[in-house]
């Protein structure tokens, strides 16, 4: 009798650690779908932003003659192999917002303008939005904007993508004290750095 338990019990045991294998390789392949079926890993996956926006800010209108408008600058680079283009931009703080850009005039002065179609961030480039130069124009402002206020607003891009982004207000002396004065107003240059 103990010769025939002495087999039994081995052949008992060696199932019971097949079913344990069996149970454990289980294991492992549900928790490796998990894993790759989770919020970490899909966020991990996620393509970085098409543009990146650096040196954003806007500037104060406490102090100038028109507080209603102001204008974004910001800095736009494109690391793609496809160009892609700013098509506009929107802010609870303005409820009109156009993208800008300086031309010369038939007078010989500077102006702005409205620019059709956006602005073009050529493929492995970067282009500047600058004080005398393309700027997100902002208007009608309910209220004036000193320096250390913050902006926030939403970039729209030709590939579909918007970004986020909160700019500080920063005082901007060295142009003409009603810069933006209305559509299409003059500026005169010599005041304004160079780009």
């Amino acid at each position: 009798m103990r010769s025939q338990r002495a087999r039994r019990t081995p052949l008992g045991a060696t199932l019971a650690l097949v079913a344990a294998f069996a149970l454990v390789g289980c294991g492992n392949s549900t928790s490796d779908t998990t894993a790759a079926d989770s919020p970490a890993a899909a966020s991990s996956s996620a393509p970085a932003p098409s543009v990146i926006v650096e040196d954003a800010w806007v500037r104060a209108t406490k102090g100038t003659k028109d507080t209603s408008m102001t204008a974004a600058f910001m800095s736009l680079t494109n690391p793609g192999d496809t160009d892609i283009t700013l098509t506009s931009a929107s802010s609870a703080t303005a409820p009109m917002v156009q993208l800008h850009e300086m031309v010369m005039g038939t007078d010989g002065a500077m102006m702005m303008q409205q620019v059709e179609g956006g602005f073009v961030i050529p493929a492995g480039g970067h282009m500047h939005l600058e004080p005398g130069g393309n700027h997100v124009m902002m208007m009608g402002l309910t209220k004036e904007l000193a320096p250390g206020d913050e902006v926030s607003f939403t970039l729209t891009f030709s590939d579909g993508s918007t970004q986020e982004i909160t700019a500080p207000v920063k005082e901007f002396t060295e142009e003409e004290p009603h810069y933006h004065e209305s559509e299409g107003a003059d500026m005169n240059m010599s005041e304004s750095p160079s780009s």
